[in-house]
């Protein structure tokens, strides 16, 4: 469990990991790393520390949720690796339901499972299921569903699990692309993901490993989606992921033609939607368009910098930007299951 600056929602979250339904829970510990706070973090895991051995804290001084993940990762002393966050609320079946999807799935190296709200308030009408990314909710449906490079299903760190040796195998998460401090749209998760399965792994996603994220009352303001989709713009021009470089005919100032004739028809779609008082579908064009906006300003950003003889040439692979480190080779000696 990685965390920075939120002392106030750490608390219940600590508690939820812990209250996992005893006494048939496998054993397990709680890494939680400090990213760096400046809050009262440290006092508060420290506290729980103190009163559960289970819990172990570890500082992280370099900024950023890549950083302090692989931090956890080099830390944890088991063949398990789960991760969560400090806003989020474990279901007291989660470490059994990770635990159990590996067992019935011996060939998955990752596991992932629903990420459901808990509403401060009422949503208002245009957050709809189609706006839940920006608030990395997850809800693939009630059966369980392999994961593959032809079935990319998204799973984020809120609810997501690993086993070691997949790191070993593939490298730890991407620091090129990570969120530092309150930005956000970023793709650690993503490119992780599409790493793993580009190295001939798969994974599941499982309904039954199941927690809630508490959404913080901005996050119910349009405001906030804008500004994520515009990053989440701005992070996939950085990945130049296969789904969206490979696919291309043609580009402009280093920005794919389908995302030009993407960004027409959300516009179009905007002014019509806009028109007939249907503001989660207009807005749904909206921050596509934002989308749009953030990945042309830096690629923009990248072709005006690129001497003109070596823009054609200029086509970094598959993750080259990310900085995807490797795993450190360690003994692993416990039977505990790792957590982060």
């Amino acid at each position: 469990m990685c965390t920075y600056n939120r002392g106030e929602l750490l608390v219940p979250a600590l508690r939820s990991v812990l209250a996992q339904h005893p006494p048939t829970t496998p054993p397990f510990e709680l890494i939680v790393v400090d990213n760096n706070s400046t809050d009262e973090t440290r006092a508060i895991v420290e506290e729980f520390a103190g009163l559960d051995g289970r819990v172990r804290y570890f500082y992280e001084g370099r900024q950023g949720l890549s950083f302090a993940r692989n931090a956890g990762i080099q830390q944890a002393r088991a063949p398990l690796i789960a991760f969560t966050d400090d806003d989020v609320r474990a279901d007291p079946g989660w470490v059994t339901a990770v635990i159990r999807a590996f067992a019935e799935h011996p060939d998955a190296d990752i596991a992932g499972g629903r990420v459901l709200p808990l509403w401060p308030a009422a949503p208002p009408r245009w957050l709809t299921p189609d706006h839940w990314a920006p608030l990395a909710l997850v809800d693939h449906g009630d059966k369980a569903r392999d994961i593959t490079p032809g079935q990319a299903i998204c799973l984020v760190g809120a609810n997501l699990a690993c086993r070691r040796d997949a790191f070993d195998a593939v490298g730890l998460f991407a620091t090129g692309l990570q969120r530092v401090k309150d930005g956000i749209g970023s793709l650690e998760d993503h490119e992780f993901l599409l790493r793993l399965l580009r190295a001939g792994r798969n994974g599941v996603y499982d309904p039954r490993i199941v927690v809630h994220a508490e959404i913080q009352a901005d996050r119910l303001q349009r405001a906030y989606h804008r500004r994520w989709h515009t990053g989440h713009g701005h992070f996939h021009a950085l990945l130049r992921s296969p789904e969206v470089e490979e696919t291309a005919r043609g580009s402009f100032a280093g920005v794919p033609a389908h995302l030009y004739r993407q960004a027409i028809a959300d516009a179009v779609g905007w002014i019509r939607a806009s028109a007939k008082r249907q503001p989660a579908r207009a807005f749904l064009h909206e921050v596509r368009l934002r989308f749009f906006w953030g990945f042309l300003r830096t690629r923009g950003r990248e072709f005006l910098a690129t001497p003109r003889h070596q823009r054609k040439a200029q086509r970094p692979a598959f993750g080259s930007t990310a900085s995807a480190e490797p795993l450190l080779q360690r003994a692993n000696t416990s039977v505990a299951r790792g957590r982060e």
